[in-house]
């Protein structure tokens, strides 16, 4: 009986730890990444904008 409650609680373990780790990935994703992909894509679309003007002028 010890052996398989060991077991259960060896796979509780496992399955946390895995849990924590996919919302700590999803997070920094969400918060860090996205932005700064967010941020670039602005700069590019003003920087084609600005090759624009400078074309049709």
């Amino acid at each position: 009986m010890a052996k398989n409650s060991f077991a259960k609680g060896i796979t509780a373990g496992i399955v946390g730890t895995v849990a924590a780790v996919a919302g700590a990935v999803y997070t920094f994703n969400k918060k860090v990444i996205k932005p700064e992909e967010e941020k670039e894509a602005f700069i590019e679309e003003n920087r084609k904008k600005a090759a624009r003007r400078r074309v049709s002028r």
